[in-house]
């Protein structure tokens, strides 16, 4: 059973930097394409970063040159490194993970991030 686990979440002030985890369990991570989600109260979920199996990325432009998405298969887990976080970041942020050839999807259960003085 795939499990994806974030972590890192928590209060920062704006300006600050948090870095998020997702952690997968009972599959082998390098083979899926994976992305960062997020949501605000009351609004859609929207895609904020994605890195593919092979390394490629792509970002949300409102946190270009201020998010960074990494993987590390070693360690069976993807990141992103948020810095100059703004109020408008706040949101809960969920990882994604999809293996297209297979048409397997799953999600984690999302870690709270607030910006706020």
């Amino acid at each position: 059973q795939v499990q994806l686990v974030e972590s890192g979440g928590g209060l920062v002030e704006p300006g600050g930097s948090l870095r998020l985890s997702c952690a997968a369990s009972g599959t082998s991570f390098d083979i899926y394409d994976v992305a960062w989600y997020r949501q605000p109260p009351g609004k859609q979920r929207d895609l904020v970063a994605q890195i593919s199996r092979i390394g490629i990325t792509n970002y949300l432009d409102s946190v270009k040159g201020r998010f960074t998405i990494s993987r590390d298969n070693a360690k069976n887990t993807v990141y992103l490194q948020m810095n100059s976080l703004k109020p408008e970041d706040t949101a809960v942020y969920y990882c994604n993970a999809k293996l297209v050839m297979l048409n397997r999807e799953y999600w984690g259960q999302g870690t709270q991030v607030t910006v706020s003085s």
